[in-house]
């Protein structure tokens, strides 16, 4: 079984399978990655499995010269290296991104790469691969 997604400004729909995890995230204006019903925002997925994140995106005190007023992006704990494919730049508003999770199972770190206010360096949250 498959749903329909509209995916960014042009709402272009795409079939989703349905076994995709669909993840709402809240890019928030004090700086900090937000998920309804966790005190700690994290992300469990396992390896390969494919991820649709809708992501909604609120101004902070400061932006990037492109429009983006957040960054994320995903990178391996143990040494904080960028995983391919998982640097994205996010408008106001609310954007989907469908992404396939890492193959390597472990823990990573979700960042935000754009300088958002002062508060910045506490903009991350836990993202967890299972085998």
């Amino acid at each position: 079984m498959a749903m329909l997604v509209a995916l960014g400004p042009l709402a272009l729909l795409q079939v989703v399978p349905a076994q995709t995890l669909v993840v709402e995230i809240l890019a928030d204006k004090d700086s900090r990655y937000k998920i309804a019903g966790q005190d700690k925002p994290e992300i469990t997925a396992r390896a390969g499995q494919q991820i649709l994140l809708r992501i909604t995106a609120r101004k902070a005190k400061s932006w990037n010269r492109d429009g983006s007023i957040h960054g994320f992006a995903l990178l391996h704990a143990k040494d904080r290296t960028k995983v391919p494919g998982w640097d994205l730049l996010l408008r106001p508003g609310t954007q989907e991104f469908l992404m396939t999770a890492p193959l390597d199972p472990g823990d990573y770190e979700v960042v935000c790469t754009v300088i958002c206010s002062e508060e910045h360096e506490g903009m991350h949250m836990k993202f967890v691969v299972l085998p």
